[in-house]
């Protein structure tokens, strides 16, 4: 096949993002949207759903919101007919949604564990399998992760998350080795530290003018000297869920500045 830069374009296709309302997801969803994908998105309630509408909106976005908990498969599997009922059938799937929590594994329940693996790797299967049959009877299909550093690394605190990540990057190697023969390629999106609303108060100045030593400790263990910013991740989402990556599968896409290749500053 020849290339062309239309392979790079989403028009026609549908592509749904899980709990888009804000933040990274949120900005996932609108990069799809300027390479001319028209955009599917759910959240636990009507009030957020609701909410998302109104981002999208306000930047000029026509999308579709549903109320769904990602975890519930008999909700999923109904969410996913009605989507194809009343917008089409699912060409790329973004599983975003997800959750961590910050709990010393000895001080951790095995409850707040199973949680965050049920958000995190649990519901990306649920989804990935419902939206799965009308990708093979369509003939072709793209399914993103939103995989994490944590897919690779461990770090003090993140249990269930770390547990979950690196499951993840493994139901995506998995998911392209069933289904690859199908024309259906599913790759993750691994962001580094990513500057949002959620993180500013890390990035914050201190009272003397120096740096939060978190931002410090990022700043230093990453090549590009910076945090992430979202649109960052916004080429490599297109990439990966346009025509361009037919033959991208079962891949992690670390947009993380080089902070996984590199050991750190020689003190």
């Amino acid at each position: 096949m020849e290339f062309k830069m239309d392979m790079f374009r989403l028009d026609g296709k549908i592509a749904l993002v899980t709990g888009a309302v804000y933040g990274i997801g949120f900005e996932i969803a609108k990069s799809l949207a300027v390479a001319g994908a028209t955009i599917v998105f759910n959240n636990l309630d009507q009030a957020s759903v609701d909410q998302g509408l109104a981002n999208y909106t306000k930047e000029g976005i026509q999308a579709h919101g549903y109320v769904c908990d990602v975890t519930d498969e008999a909700a999923v599997q109904a969410m996913v007919k009605q989507i194809e009922d009343e917008v089409g059938v699912i060409d790329i799937l973004v599983n975003n949604a997800g959750i961590i929590k910050r709990i010393p594994m000895l001080e951790m329940s095995a409850e707040d564990f199973r949680q965050v693996v049920d958000v995190d790797l649990n519901a990306p299967f649920i989804v990935s399998k419902a939206v799965l049959p009308s990708m093979i009877k369509k003939g072709h299909g793209k399914i993103i992760n939103i995989c994490s550093m944590m897919s690779e690394l461990g770090r003090e605190t993140v249990a269930g998350y770390a547990a979950a990540k690196g499951g993840l990057k493994m139901l995506t190697k998995n998911i392209c080795s069933e289904f690859g023969e199908a024309n259906i390629q599913c790759n993750g999106i691994g962001p580094g530290y990513i500057a949002t609303p959620q993180t500013a108060p890390l990035r914050e100045k201190q009272a003397d003018g120096s740096r939060h030593p978190f931002d410090q400790f990022i700043v230093s263990k990453t090549p590009a000297a910076r945090w992430g910013e979202p649109s960052d991740l916004a080429g490599p989402t297109v990439f990966l869920a346009s025509d361009a990556s037919d033959f991208v599968n079962g891949h992690i896409l670390y947009v993380d500045g080089g902070i996984l290749a590199y050991i750190g500053k020689q003190p």
